[in-house]
């Protein structure tokens, strides 16, 4: 059940950017303020149990705060469920600034010409800031993207949460994860279901404020390696 906080804009239009938020408060303005507001219907942050002040701080930069219950993949469900019915492309971000809104364009354009279903921003490709990633997650984006390559023969080389998704191919890949897996599912299921995908290269900078829930720690960081591995599996067996 989602509860809704506040409504935000009543823009009409395909676009809707979907933005999962736990304790942000120090950046989640910053990026909501940075929308291109002429190009999308609205802009959802997802206030994912935060204990600061992360929903008004988005709700007073123009965005739609909504309420879902604890984890990512549940917070990115949770925004699509509550999207406004006319959005056929639902672009998903972070919310800790370290996304570059200057290249939402370059991620929309494959979608909005029908040259594709599914594009990701990869940081690995891109320029990035030094420190925006670990020698951690750089190291987990390469294995991933070796065993999607070795099984399925589709060369990723990243995991980033920056991507573009057009409505109808999101639901054709029934997403089930709702923890950190929630990305790798979808790459995954894009390959099985033979979407058309793109992957463009897009800047990456060190967030703004907070800590990571993924890399912020160690425990944290084996927790989401665990998490994702088990993902990797799963969707390999169909389960």
């Amino acid at each position: 059940m989602i509860e809704e906080q506040v409504s935000g804009t009543d823009s009409q239009g395909g676009i809707s950017v979907i933005i999962p938020a736990l304790n942000e408060a120090e950046s989640i303005g910053h990026v909501v303020g940075s929308m291109p507001w002429d190009r999308i219907a609205e802009c959802i942050v997802v206030n994912n149990g935060s204990t600061d002040e992360t929903g008004l701080v988005a709700q007073m930069a123009g965005a739609r705060v909504i309420a879902s219950p604890r984890g990512y993949g549940a917070a990115m469900w949770a925004g699509v469920q509550a999207a406004q019915p006319n959005s056929d492309i639902f672009v998903f971000m972070d919310g800790d600034g370290a996304d570059n809104t200057a290249d939402m364009a370059k991620l929309l354009a494959p979608v909005e010409s029908g040259e594709a279903d599914f594009v990701l921003g990869s940081r690995l490709r891109g320029i990035r800031e030094p420190g925006s990633l670990l020698a951690s997650q750089i190291f987990a984006s390469y294995l991933i993207s070796a065993l999607v390559k070795l099984l399925y023969g589709f060369k990723y080389t990243d995991m980033a949460s920056f991507r573009v998704i057009r409505r109808s191919a999101l639901e054709s890949l029934d997403m089930q994860e709702r923890t950190f897996g929630w990305n790798l599912e979808m790459q995954i299921k894009a390959v099985q279901k033979k979407l058309r995908i793109q992957e463009l290269p897009v800047n990456y900078r060190r967030r703004i404020g907070g800590v990571s829930k993924v890399s912020g720690n160690l425990r944290a960081s084996m927790l989401a390696a665990t998490r994702i591995l088990g993902v990797f599996w799963r969707v390999r067996r169909g389960a």
